[in-house]
């Protein structure tokens, strides 16, 4: 049985956390207040969390470093892609240009989760805003890669509710997708373009074809393959082992909504978790919307990528 540990990082209390990135050449977790309209920097030497915000954003969905510059990062603000500068210290980072935009005619929706694969490019996905309305009453998100040399976006699957947790396997040609209305993973299989196809469902959260009390959310995957999968709602990180599809270890974590969760650290062997202290909902109490790290899992992480433009 796997005996881990459970500690609370010195971190701010995000509204809603998320977007957790480990950089190997900072040696620094990067993550995000959605609604907060914050973005941070972990720093692992120094066992502290910078902090900054964009001024004209209070809502940011994600951050990605960009390759080859160590100063710059792409965010997620509304329904664009947006390129910032930002020392990792300051408490403010400064917007450079918009990179791309989605979606004219629908102004209620915003980038959710994204990610980068091993070859740089951009995968992210939409939603209807939380204020709207309940998220399962409409499935208006599309999931899209980000075509650089093009610069153009290109539509990987369409009539999503909330494109939420995405990560690849080691060897890059399987990829795993949540759209958090579904409750369950989806498996496909990505060609060299990075397309997807042979969609495959190797976990459903619903019970007997209810809803259970929580949404999958965001999600991270280790070299053996195992993916693990945050619970907004659940106070739990799944670890799931596709070629199975059953529950290896539930990790448990003291806050409710668990958002997100990405491998880091030194040998990439520490699981990073990101929460949130409200979404919609009455204030959740601390330690609700803090950074944790959980060690003892006897696992390796992949490694994540920065983004190229």
């Amino acid at each position: 049985m796997t005996s881990y540990k459970v500690e609370q990082l010195p971190s701010p209390l995000n509204v809603l956390g998320e977007g957790p990135h480990w950089c190997i050449q900072r040696q620094s977790l990067y993550y995000n207040d959605i609604y907060g309209g914050t973005i941070h920097r972990y720093d692992y030497a120094e066992n502290k969390t910078y902090t900054a915000s964009v001024d004209g954003y209070p809502v940011i969905s994600f951050i990605i470093p960009v390759k080859n510059n160590p100063t710059r990062f792409i965010i997620g603000t509304g329904r664009k892609i947006t390129l910032v500068e930002w020392d990792g210290k300051a408490s403010k980072a400064s917007f450079v240009e918009t990179v791309g935009e989605v979606e004219f005619d629908l102004l209620d929706n915003r980038f959710n989760d994204a990610k980068t694969d091993s070859k740089g490019r951009f995968y992210g996905g939409t939603m209807r805003l939380e204020e709207k309305g309940d998220i399962f009453e409409a499935r208006l998100g599309t999931f899209y890669r980000y075509d650089a040399k093009n610069k153009n976006f290109v539509v990987l699957k369409e009539k999503i509710g909330v494109s939420n947790g995405l990560c690849w396997n080691k060897e890059g040609n399987l990829f795993y997708y949540i759209d958090s209305c579904d409750l369950d993973v989806k498996e496909y299989h990505v060609d060299a373009e990075g397309n997807l196809s042979k969609e495959r469902v190797v976990y459903d959260f619903s019970l007997n074809g209810e809803r259970p009390p929580f949404v999958p959310d965001g999600m991270t995957i280790d070299q053996a393959g195992c993916i693990y999968v945050a619970t907004f709602g659940g106070s739990t990180v799944y670890k799931i082992d596709p070629s199975t599809g059953k529950v290896v270890l539930e990790i448990k974590i003291p806050a409710e909504q668990v958002t997100s969760v990405a491998f880091g650290g030194p040998q990439l062997d520490e699981l990073f978790v990101t929460t949130a202290a409200k979404e919609f909902k009455s204030p959740q109490p601390p330690p609700a919307g803090a950074l944790f790290r959980v060690t003892g899992l006897g696992a390796v992480g992949t490694p994540m990528y920065d983004v190229e433009l």
